[in-house]
């Protein structure tokens, strides 16, 4: 139940900080046309890219913040951190913005999604460090074990959004850009809230400033999930230009169903999330992995039978309803292996673990890209989607796959004694435990 406490807020914090927005905007700009929603849904997919990027930073802090709360002080972790903040919107936001045309481009052959897309870029990647700074804050709230402020101040952000996107798209008369504008207000608003309440709530530990330990100790810690999240981001974007090609009602509808989808999908990264928090703090990781499995389960159930009155909340374009409610319905055989592999990867990364993680990952890509270039020209939109429920079950298979009894110990060794195991992992660190007694 421990998990599920530190679950909760996080799946709220997610589905409003992230998929709401995401889903505000395409709501409003709907009315603006196919081409509108097609860009929307292609300059949010790049969003996630470059969340996936500071996701090494906010990550690498929450899992250094939970080794250190109460033990040793945290000053220089925080304090390094922002400092690699700091790099990292720089690296990222000014080439986002020179090169925003062309990265419209890549993703459509259609000069007006390709264009309203650019102009989406212009507002959303210049606002990015806004992004990457409340990902930060949020990452040191939930190293010290407070997951529930992030969610409130996610859950003010989401009201703010809902409440500037009409006025910036219609009433400014600023159409897509507006939807941008609107999201990255409501974003520097409540940054300004959760900067408040850290300086506040965090005592301050001595003087000792950014320092190259920290740094490599969080890098460490988050770079495999980042790598994680940044492959899906690259292979989101590949999916979207092979759904591309079928045409804009096809594109459309994969980025509403993609939309829908995630409202279920971030219950799967809460229980990453709180698995994270957990293990690094007590090295205890609960049973992320069944929970996983079923959370896939229901939301893909609910998914499939809600598909073609969910679908109609966004569009009134019949080929655009069609592919939203195809993918929706084909979801369950993806859902049930992805939610196992996402919620896992919590424990996996606290442990030092995350490369297994990524090479698993990277395999399930493989496979998923393969099928899907090879089965759009038989099947359509339906093989891209059967594409991606092979990929799931493949990562997942291999990321559970037993461990060598060798390179188990030598794991051991170099990580010490203590108690951080992964869900499903108890069994044969039992097993293997007469072994190593043996072996000495």
């Amino acid at each position: 139940m421990a998990l599920i406490r530190l679950a909760l807020p996080v799946y709220v914090e997610l589905l409003t900080a992230v998929v709401a927005v995401g889903l505000i905007d395409l709501f409003w700009v709907s009315g603006l046309g196919g081409p509108a929603v097609a860009a929307v849904t292609v300059a949010t997919t790049t969003e996630h890219l470059a969340l996936g990027i500071v996701l090494a930073v906010g990550t690498g802090t929450t899992i250094v913040v939970g080794r250190r709360d109460g033990r040793r002080p945290l000053t220089p972790v925080i304090r390094t951190a922002w400092l690699l903040w700091a790099v990292v919107s720089l690296a990222v936001t000014v080439p986002g913005v020179l090169a925003r045309e062309p990265l419209a481009a890549l993703f459509t052959d259609d000069a007006t999604t390709a264009a309203l897309t650019a102009d989406f870029y212009l507002v959303s990647l210049a606002g990015l460090p806004v992004f990457y700074a409340q990902t930060l804050t949020d990452g040191i709230f939930k190293g010290r074990g407070d997951t529930a402020t992030p969610m409130r101040v996610a859950l003010l952000c989401n009201a703010l959004v809902i409440v500037l996107d009409p006025l910036f798209i219609y009433t400014f008369g600023l159409g897509v850009q507006g939807a941008a504008w609107a999201t990255v207000l409501a974003r520097a608003a409540t940054l300004a809230l959760s900067l408040t309440l850290l300086v506040r709530r965090t005592p301050r530990e001595g003087r000792q400033g950014p320092n190259r330990r920290d740094a490599a100790e969080i890098l460490g810690a988050g770079l495999p999930l980042s790598g994680d999240f940044l492959a899906r981001a690259l292979v989101g974007m590949a999916m979207v230009g092979v759904v591309g090609g079928l045409g804009v009602a096809a594109l459309a509808g994969y980025g509403i169903g993609m939309k829908i989808m995630l409202a279920g999908v971030m219950a799967f990264y809460a229980l990453r999330q709180a698995s994270t928090i957990q293990t690094a703090r007590s090295g205890e990781a609960g049973p992320a992995l069944p929970y996983g499995l079923l959370t896939g389960l229901v939301v893909g159930v609910v998914l499939a039978l809600s598909a073609r009155w969910v679908t109609g909340l966004f569009t009134d374009d019949p080929a655009v309803a069609a592919t939203a409610t195809d993918f929706l319905r084909w979801m369950p055989l993806y859902l049930v292996p992805f939610g196992g592999l996402i919620a896992v990867g919590g424990a996996f990364q606290a442990t030092g673990r995350g490369g297994r993680l990524l090479a698993a990952t990277l395999a399930g890509f493989a496979v998923q890209l393969s099928c899907a270039y090879g089965l759009e020209p038989l099947m359509g939109a339906t093989g891209v989607w059967v594409a991606m429920a092979a990929g799931a079950a493949v990562a997942l298979t291999l990321v559970l796959a037993p461990v060598p009894p060798l390179r188990l110990r030598a794991w051991r060794a170099r990580r010490g004694s203590g108690p951080r195991t992964a869900p499903g992992r108890e069994p044969r660190s039992t097993r293997t435990a007469a072994g190593r007694r043996s072996g000495r």
